[in-house]
């Protein structure tokens, strides 16, 4: 029988790729990385770790510090689920309110490029 994770992986049109980076919601004076860490990416959504509990359907936007020393990605879209890691950490899934393929692919180049040795 097919688990929720297989039926939401054959769902996905795009490829889920590590992207692993130190990010902070938008509009708020927090260091980067302080509350919230990107870990993976598609051009449909990403994924969160972060001290903040959010709930299925709210609007979230976070900037994403990347190492190519330009302006913070913005990343915007709405919850689609939420996973405890623990008493004080979340995982949560943002799929984006638009798909921007140009802008992903400077995100994916950058993890792309700190994978490799």
């Amino acid at each position: 029988m097919p688990t929720d994770l297989q039926n939401a992986s054959e769902r996905r049109i795009f490829e889920r790729f590590s992207a692993r980076f130190p990010a902070k919601f938008k509009d708020t004076r927090e260091n980067y990385g302080t509350d919230v860490f990107l870990r993976d990416a598609s051009a449909q959504g990403i994924r969160i770790v972060t001290k903040e509990r959010f709930f299925w359907g709210d609007q979230i936007a976070v900037d994403v510090e990347l190492p190519d020393g330009g302006l913070p990605m913005t990343l915007s879209g709405f919850v689609v689920w939420v996973k405890s890691v623990n008493l004080s950490l979340w995982e949560t899934g943002i799929q984006f309110n638009e798909v921007d393929l140009f802008r992903m692919q400077r995100l994916f180049k950058l993890a792309e490029s700190i994978e490799q040795p």
